[in-house]
């Protein structure tokens, strides 16, 4: 037994030696290595493409989910990835991203409990935007009580959208310790735009690949959707031509607000030059809401700042604009932009929505707590197919709220969007530091235009849009507090405060 323990404890001293004191650099490390590698190779050549793809995911991303709980920012930007890059895989592949989602989601909300064990940090929590958001996921839990709810497995798919990622803004809030961890993920949000804008437009000028027709027109009514006036509309990553038009629109705005404001000229030339393409994008994607969003959202931004040269310009815009919907073309593309400011040219679709809405509003009426989530839609129609609200089109995210959450809901909902606004528009009159201002400037336009988006479209529940969102409104919540590199700043809580020789210089504080 004791020669059986000491030839044990050799192979195992030298094993150790081999693979971890030597990290694989020693011939049984390259044996090792070429025989997984071989192994995994004669998988995917013998499997599906799909095995390849789950073998990939598995071995890059348990380190990446490591890393991205112990580094918030990190996991903050891998969500964001997801989010926007998750709609082209589905079109190759048939995997569960949406649940690889909510799996990350789940980790580094786990990864924020266990720190906050330690830091006990819950500044953050004192903003109404916090106990309001609290409100509104308990809200959406007892939900699964709803005694008119015909479906509880429709309420857990449905959840998901409406309560669950909203815990998302809780992460984002602890994750920002500096005014740098915003300006990353500002950073990335711009550039995650910038390469939709791109693919889009490659979409429009080069064509769609195989897979993304053959995704086309598998479905009748995608196709319906995407292929109108002789044309097949752009849609990117995304899942549809309307939720890219409204992502281009507001990012897109928020880059002209950006680039007004203390930024270099470099700077401005990039944001500019990245407006015109999300612009350009969101014109070839033929969706009216977007259209609308953008001079409502500078008119919002001009009366926000009051000055003669904002003033001014958005009255050229408006002149110009007015001018372009009188101008007749043959242009389907054109036309279809035309059409957003021409009553006329959209009377139809304005009427059935009008007329939808008059017919559910008895409905809304007798059902304080609505019909529960999942009641209208995709999972209404998986789930409760039999149900009236099954096909009732909503074509609204106020509505279908109202229809699925009853009218206490709604009113929940444009409570607590009126409270993001509120509290947004409020620090953005009282900080100093002009790129802290004018970020705000932008926050609060983008919330302002989904806001107006949500009335006839489903614009902040929708991917990727609903994780930018909630991104966003941590932002607003924690900008205030990075606002003076004093003492003196008001909104800062004692724990972040931090001496003047903590911060850059002024210059390099003030650019983007």
């Amino acid at each position: 037994m004791e020669i059986v323990a000491k030839t044990y404890q050799s192979i195992r001293y030298w094993l150790s030696e081999q693979l971890i004191l030597q990290k694989l650099n020693s011939p049984l490390g390259f044996a090792l290595l070429a025989v997984i590698g071989m192994s995994l190779a004669y998988l995917i050549a013998t499997t599906s493409i799909t095995v390849g793809i789950a073998l990939l995911v598995l071995i890059v991303g348990i380190p990446v989910l490591v890393l991205s709980i112990t580094n918030s920012v990190f996991g903050l930007g891998l969500i964001l990835f997801i989010a926007v890059f998750m709609g082209l895989p589905t079109k190759y592949v048939n995997l569960p991203l949406g649940t690889s989602l909510d799996m990350m989601l789940f980790f580094l909300f786990f990864g924020l409990l266990i720190k906050q064990i330690k830091e006990r940090d819950f500044s953050w929590a004192k903003s109404p935007i916090s106990v309001f958001i609290i409100i509104w996921v308990v809200y959406n839990l007892f939900q699964a009580l709803n005694p008119w709810a015909e479906s509880r497995l429709a309420w857990l798919f449905t959840v998901r959208s409406m309560g669950g990622l909203i815990l998302l803004y809780f992460i984002a809030c602890h994750a920002f310790k500096t005014l740098a961890d915003i300006k990353i993920i500002l950073k990335f949000i711009l550039t995650l735009a910038f390469i939709s804008a791109l693919y889009g437009l490659k979409q429009e000028f080069f064509g769609f690949t195989n897979q993304e027709l053959v995704w086309l027109y598998s479905d009748p009514h995608r196709f319906e959707l995407i292929f109108q006036w002789s044309r097949l509309r752009i849609f990117s990553f995304f899942s549809d031509p309307t939720n890219y038009g409204i992502y281009m629109a507001y990012i897109g705005t928020f880059c002209i607000i950006m680039a007004l404001g203390p930024t270099t000229k470099k700077q401005k030339f990039i944001l500019l030059s990245a407006t015109f393409l999300m612009f350009a994008a969101m014109i070839y994607a033929g969706s009216r809401t977007p259209f609308v969003l953008i001079p409502v959202g500078l008119i919002f931004f001009v009366i926000l700042t009051l000055k003669k040269s904002h003033i001014i310009g958005i009255v050229a815009m408006m002149l110009l604009g007015t001018l372009f919907v009188m101008k007749s073309t043959s242009s389907a593309v054109l036309w279809r932009v035309q059409s957003a400011f021409d009553m006329s040219k959209s009377d139809d679709t304005i009427n059935v929505r009008l007329k939808n809405q008059t017919e559910i509003q008895p409905f809304i009426h007798r059902h304080p707590f609505g019909a529960g989530l999942g009641a209208t839609g995709m999972w209404g129609q998986r789930f409760t197919p039999d149900s009236k609200l099954a096909d009732f089109a909503h074509d609204s995210g106020f509505v279908r709220i109202a229809v699925e959450l009853g009218w206490i809901g709604l009113l929940l909902y444009a409570a607590m969007l009126f409270t993001i606004l509120r509290t947004s528009i409020y620090y953005y009159l009282r900080v100093k530091d002009p790129m802290i201002k004018t970020i705000y400037l932008g926050l609060t336009v983008i919330v302002f235009q989904l806001c107006l988006a949500s009335y006839p479209q489903e614009a902040i529940v929708v991917l990727p849009t609903s994780i930018t969102f909630y991104i966003i409104v941590a932002m607003i919540v924690r900008l205030k507090e990075f606002d003076t590199p004093t003492d003196e700043n008001p909104f800062k809580p004692k724990q972040l405060r931090q001496s003047p020789g903590d911060f850059t210089s002024f210059n390099k504080r003030n650019t983007l």
